[in-house]
């Protein structure tokens, strides 16, 4: 697991120790802090790895060189880490004053009055060269909380060595989910098992599946849209690959956290895992130039469940005594030729429409593959939903922690799907 990046050091001198004596009286803010410096003090958090560190370390660093009057302090973490110290932030008013988000956070934290509205700040941060229907996933109820940092999409990483090794096609565009179950049988006589990590805790992989399927998570009036038989048929699928030994086992699946070092791919205890396109980067010390990236499962007829969508995206928050300064800077990463080329596709391919076309045919490694897979799914996916309901941001941890169940066998697929939607009954409640 990644330590949390350590913000960078700085020299306060009487300033520091005049904060330090504010903050002991409980009496002063961050805009005290900027003023004794001197400097407009910004706090930015995220999720990530090193190279995602490094990166935004890189960014941070040019646009302070460009705004010697702002000083930005960073700090990232695993996902699971990170959105619950988030959580725990937001809850007692001390939310960043930039944070990354999921799309599936937006709701949660809009509604709870935590981001800014960034209609407010259209001047500094302009969006018009980015996609309407991605900006709509940083939406709740008409305003926009939240803008995207790059575009991403659901993937299968692969080793694509092993695969060859055992004979089989590469995955392509339109191939079924009984195509990946055939072809995890093919790898596990080639390789032995386990070959994949088991896909059952995620509710990321589910709503790919249900839209596979014709269905969704959630309904107009974010109540969930799926029934018991719908996550009964998806947790008996992956209960029967991982009785057959073609994915991770409990012990495996209960160390999952979001960081590709705590997953069993990443270990290199399995030889394909979903992911995100762009972070799948992770993998790439581990597998090198095996490392390939494939689309999702389909159904039977064809129907692609994946989706275009923000990978992250970045809110201010409400209570930041600098939100002009802080539009600046979320504006430098997204509209910048500079920022672009270091960020790259890090956080996805740019969601700047004049970046993304400048960009992408200079890529080379991983981050081609990135731009390849994309390329191949222009067209062929439908629209994004519209960001999830506030309770669902509880409910994902609800989602892994309930599979437990079902991977150690405690309970049948149809007794755990019974109890989660009881969960979500009460956690979607008005």
């Amino acid at each position: 697991m990644h330590r949390p990046y350590r913000p960078r050091a700085r020299a306060f001198g009487a300033a520091a120790a005049a904060f330090a004596l504010c903050a002991a009286l409980a009496g002063c803010s961050q805009g005290d802090s900027a003023a004794g410096e001197g400097k407009v003090v910004l706090h930015f958090t995220w999720w990530g790895n090193a190279d995602r560190a490094a990166r935004t370390e890189k960014a941070v660093a040019a646009f302070e060189k460009a705004h010697p009057d702002v000083d930005i302090r960073t700090s990232y973490s695993p996902y699971e880490a990170y959105k619950q110290k988030l959580a725990t932030q937001a809850a007692g008013g001390d939310a960043p004053d930039l944070v990354q988000l999921d799309y599936r956070q937006i709701s949660q934290y809009a509604g709870s009055g935590i981001l800014l509205d960034l209609t407010e700040q259209r001047k500094a941060l302009p969006t018009g060269e980015m996609d309407k229907s991605l900006l709509k996933t940083g939406q709740f109820e008409g305003k926009q909380y939240a803008v995207p940092m790059g575009v991403g999409t659901q993937t299968l990483a692969y080793d694509k060595k092993a695969w060859r090794e055992a004979g089989l096609p590469l995955p392509r565009p339109g191939w079924t989910w009984d195509e990946l179950e055939d072809a995890l049988r093919g790898l596990k006589r080639e390789h032995g098992s386990p070959v994949m990590t088991d896909p059952g805790s995620m509710e990321d992989w589910f709503e790919v599946y249900l839209r596979s399927r014709g269905k969704r998570l959630y309904d107009e009036k974010g109540q969930v849209a799926f029934n018991e038989d719908d996550l009964t048929a998806y947790w008996a699928f992956t209960s029967k690959l991982r009785k057959e030994g073609l994915v991770s086992p409990a012990e495996g699946t209960t160390q999952l956290d979001g960081s590709v070092e705590n997953s069993p791919m990443g270990r290199k205890k399995a030889m394909a895992e979903f992911n995100w396109d762009a972070p799948s980067a992770g993998f790439e010390s581990v597998y090198g130039d095996r490392l390939a990236l494939a689309p999702m499962p389909a159904g039977k007829d064809g129907t692609m469940g994946q989706y275009f969508k923000p990978n992250v995206l970045i809110g201010i928050a409400a209570n930041s005594p600098h939100p002009r300064e802080a539009a600046r800077f979320v504006d430098f990463l997204l509209n910048t030729d500079e920022a672009a080329d270091i960020l790259s596709v890090d956080r996805g391919t740019p969601v700047n429409n004049q970046q993304r076309t400048r960009l992408l045919p200079e890529l080379t490694g991983f981050q081609k593959g990135v731009a390849e897979l994309q390329k191949s799914l222009q067209g062929k996916l439908k629209d994004p939903p519209t960001a999830p309901p506030r309770g669902d941001n509880a409910l994902q941890s609800v989602f892994q922690k309930d599979y437990d169940q079902v991977a150690f066998e405690k309970a049948t697929p149809r007794q755990v799907a019974r109890e989660f939607l009881t969960e979500a009954g009460a956690e979607l409640r008005p």
